[in-house]
Parts: C-alpha cells; structure tokens; sequence
C-alpha cells in the first residue's frame, strides 16, 4: 500500500493502543472517538484528531473499532454523505475490527459499495488477545473478504496482530470470532463454576487452578482469566456484556447453518442473566458472581424441610 494513512474511527479501551501500535510502526493515523479526550491522546502520540467521522473520507483505509455493527452503521453515515458528494478512491477499504454479526458484516458491505460508487468494500477482521493484545501488538485478527482485499490490509493489520489470517469471504472473520467467543465464554464459566465450587467446598482456588494448568484442563482462557477469577477481580479489562452479544452471534450463525449449539445455547442464558443482574460493565470474570447469585437466589427460594 503505497499510501500509509489510516483512519481510526473509536479509541477505546482496544482501539486506542490499536492505533497507538499504527502509529509506532509508521502508519500516519487520523482518528475520531466520541469523547474529546481520546482524541487529544491520539494527537499526543503524534496522530491528527477529527471532530467528525466524514473527514476520514480520502483515506485508503478506515478502521472501526466499535461495540457492535449499528454503532459503526451510525458513525458511517456521515462518511457516506461524503462519499455520495465525492466519490473515494476505487480500492478503499473499510475494515472492520469490531465483533459483528456474520449475517450483518454482509449487508453492511452491500452499503458500503452502493454509498461508494464501488469504489470501497469490507474487510471483517475482528481481533482476540483482549487490552493486553491490543497493547502489546500481539492480537489474533481473523479476516474475511477478497483475497485482494485481504492482501492490501496485510501490512495495517500486522502491525496490530501476530497472528493474522484470512479464512474466507466477507463475514468469515466474524464467523471465526463468534466461534472463539464461544470457546472463550463457555471456558470462562466453566471455571467459574469450578472456582465456586472448590471454594464453597474449602479447596483453594488458586491452588486448584495451579494444578490444573499442569494437566489437560490447561488453556491460554485459565492462564489469562484464572488469575482474576481466582482472585475476584473484576476491574474491566473488556465489559463482560458484550460475551452475551457475540453468543448470539453464533446461534445466529448456527440457526442459518443447521448446526445444534447446546453449549452456545447454555451460555447465551447464563450471560443474559449475567446483564440482567447489572453486572455487565464488569470484566468477564464477574460471570464468577453471576453464579454466585444464582446460587443465593435458589437457596432463597428453596422450601424450608
């Protein structure tokens, strides 16, 4: 890619060391956020801030990174309105980093051609690896999209990712992230249940977790969230809501496909009851006091003998 400008679009608790990354590899980086505040940090770290997602109109590539598709819809309207006036530049490329719905992503790039001229499309390249990941440049992103597309992106996602791949057309990353959220969420509240069940039982969770991680219940989900659950600690890292989101996305995907998804099914429950608890803002591993509560209300309702 011969031009090296990005446009961010959401400087979050992802995007910001995302772009932070760009920038340190030398990407040239014009970013938009909501609130003025992660702008001016950008443009501290030596990006330029814009006040309105239409500036970001001529670049070649625009990255949103943001909670979910109808935000990114949102954001984008503005950069169509541009786009309709003047037309970018045939080859531009969106991508979209945020976990979206496999069936949405598609329709979105349907929007994004008509509003474009043809002149841009979609790449979805959600990511894996959490804040720590996303600062340390060593996420998973898993893309979906033309393989020429795919191609002209390689050198802005290597620079946020260590292992980046692409597994199909456009929704496929969605796909792939919907199933890794899958193995994620479940993972998370199996241990979960574990640590209350050991603890409840007088074992030390985080005695029980260490030998864990030396047979074959070890996983990188214990080496990372094993620690916070272990401990209780469920300052956000990434709000645990969003777990809830993306396993819909998979019985989404699994209803359009045919495929039985009793774990999925199971854990879109539990994370439902985890938002409805008011517990969502919190990291992941709240899912831990989600069971907990669970187990208070049933003692609760139980019939005196």
């Amino acid at each position: 890619m011969t031009n090296a400008s990005v446009g961010f679009v959401g400087l979050g608790l992802m995007g910001a060391p995302m772009a932070a990354n760009l920038l340190k590899a030398g990407w040239q980086v014009t970013g938009w956020n909501r609130s003025p505040a992660a702008v001016r940090d950008l443009d501290a770290l030596g990006g330029t801030g814009v006040t309105n997602v239409a500036d970001l109109s001529d670049k070649p590539v625009i990255i949103f990174m943001l909670p979910d598709l109808p935000f990114i819809e949102n954001a984008a309207a503005g950069l169509f309105e541009a786009w309709r006036a003047a037309p970018p530049a045939p080859g531009t490329l969106l991508v979209v980093m945020s976990s979206v719905s496999p069936v949405g992503i598609r329709a979105f790039g349907l929007a994004v051609a008509d509003a474009s001229g043809g002149n841009a499309s979609v790449l979805d390249a959600p990511v894996s690896g959490g804040t720590e990941g996303a600062k340390n440049g060593t996420l998973a992103i898993m893309a979906g999209g033309s393989e020429d597309d795919f191609q002209r992106a390689l050198p802005v996602l290597e620079a946020m990712g260590a292992a980046v791949r692409r597994l199909g057309e456009l929704g496929a990353g969605s796909l792939a992230k919907a199933c890794n959220q899958l193995i994620v969420g479940t993972t998370t509240a199996a241990l979960a249940e574990a640590a209350e069940l050991a603890e409840r039982s007088g074992m030390d969770v985080s005695a029980l977790f260490e030998v864990l991680s030396g047979g074959l219940a070890a996983s990188r989900v214990l080496e990372l969230v094993g620690p916070r659950l272990a401990a209780k600690d469920y300052t956000p890292t990434g709000p645990a809501k969003f777990m809830h989101k993306d396993l819909s996305f998979v019985l989404e995907s699994a209803g359009n496909a045919g495929t039985a998804t009793p774990m999925a099914s199971a854990g879109a429950e539990l994370y439902a009851e985890l938002v409805a608890q008011g517990l969502g803002d919190l990291d992941l591993a709240v899912v831990r006091q989600a069971i907990a509560n669970l187990a208070a209300t049933n003692a609760v309702g139980e019939p005196s003998p």
